[in-house]
C-alpha cells in the first residue's frame, strides 16, 4: 500500500554509533525503522529482502583500523552481495551517511557505473590532515536522478569525519559522474578537498545514495547552532529522509518479504 510506513533496516554493530539518531530520523519521516545488527543479516541474508530501505549509519566501524568502512565493506561483499543485488533489483533504496558512505563506495555498490561492484571512487584523509567537525553549506543538483534529493536546493548540514575526501579511479569515472548528474550534492566551502567539491553521489538508478554530511543531525530547528538567532528553517535535513520514504512507498514490491521470526520485527 502506498500509504504504509516503509520498513527500514538501520544497520548497527561493531563501532557504528549514529544508528539511533538515524532510526529516529526515519521514524519522524514516516518510516518504520528497525535497528538490526550486521551479524543478524550475515547469519540470515534473506532478512534483507523484508525491507524497503537499507540505511548505513555513521560511526567508526571496526575502529577504522584498516581504513574507514573497509572491514564492513568486505563483510557485506563476502556474505551479502547476492541479497543486496536482489534487494536493489527489486527497487529497494539504500542510503549511506559518513562511515556508511565509506562502506558503500569501498564495497563497490556506489556508484557502480560498471555494474560489477568494482570500487570506482573512494574516500580518503582530509586535505587538512585533521578531523573536520563543523557545519557546512551544500547545494543540490536538481537534474540528478537521486530519489533522496529530489526538489532540494541548498541547506546547512554538519560534517564530522577524518576521511571524507572523495577521489575517483579515473577521469572517465569523473566524467560519467558529472555527465549523468550523479553528484547529487556539493560543498560550497569544501571541508576536505573532495574532487569537484563532491559531498554526495548516487548510482545511475538514483536509489542508492551516499553522502558525508549528516542530515539525521538536522531534523529540527534546535539542532542548528544558530537556531536561537532566528531564521533557521525547521530541520532541513529531514527532507532527505522524507524523499526516501516517499520513493520507497512508490517502489512497493511483492518481492520484499516480511520475515516475522526475526527478533527485531
Amino acid at each position: 500500500m502506498r500509504g504504509a510506513r516503509p520498513r527500514t533496516c538501520v544497520i548497527t554493530g561493531f563501532g557504528i554509533n549514529a544508528d539511533e539518531e538515524l532510526a529516529h530520523a526515519f521514524q519522524v519521516a514516516g518510516a518504520d525503522a528497525e535497528r538490526v545488527h550486521v551479524s543478524d543479516l550475515i547469519e540470515r541474508p534473506a532478512l534483507v529482502g523484508s525491507y524497503r530501505i537499507l540505511a548505513f549509519p555513521g560511526g567508526f566501524s571496526f575502529g577504522d583500523h584498516l581504513g574507514s568502512g573497509m572491514v564492513f565493506a568486505h563483510l557485506f561483499r563476502r556474505h551479502l552481495k547476492p541479497a543486496l543485488e536482489s534487494f536493489t533489483a527489486a527497487g529497494g533504496l539504500v542510503i549511506g551517511i559518513c562511515n556508511g558512505f565509506q562502506v558503500l563506495v569501498k564495497m563497490g555498490v556506489l556508484p557502480n557505473l560498471s555494474g560489477t561492484w568494482e570500487p570506482e571512487v573512494s574516500l580518503v584523509h582530509n586535505d587538512s590532515g585533521r578531523f573536520e567537525d563543523r557545519w557546512v553549506r551544500v547545494t543540490f543538483d536538481r537534474a540528478s536522478p537521486c530519489a533522496w534529493t529530489r526538489g532540494l536546493d541548498s541547506m546547512d548540514l554538519p560534517v564530522r569525519h577524518g576521511e571524507g575526501k572523495l577521489i575517483v579511479k579515473s577521469a572517465a569515472v569523473l566524467d560519467r559522474l558529472e555527465s549523468g548528474h550523479l553528484v547529487a550534492l556539493r560543498y560550497i566551502d569544501n571541508p576536505n578537498g573532495s574532487v569537484h567539491d563532491v559531498a554526495g553521489i548516487c548510482d545511475p538508478t538514483g536509489r542508492i545514495f551516499g553522502l558525508m554530511p549528516h542530515p539525521e543531525a538536522f531534523i529540527r530547528a534546535e539542532n542548528h547552532p544558530e537556531w536561537t538567532r532566528g531564521g533557521v528553517r525547521a530541520g532541513e535535513g529531514l527532507a532527505i529522509f522524507e524523499n526516501g520514504v516517499r520513493a520507497a512507498r512508490g517502489n512497493n514490491s511483492q518481492k520484499h518479504r516480511v520475515i516475522r521470526e526475526h527478533p527485531y520485527v
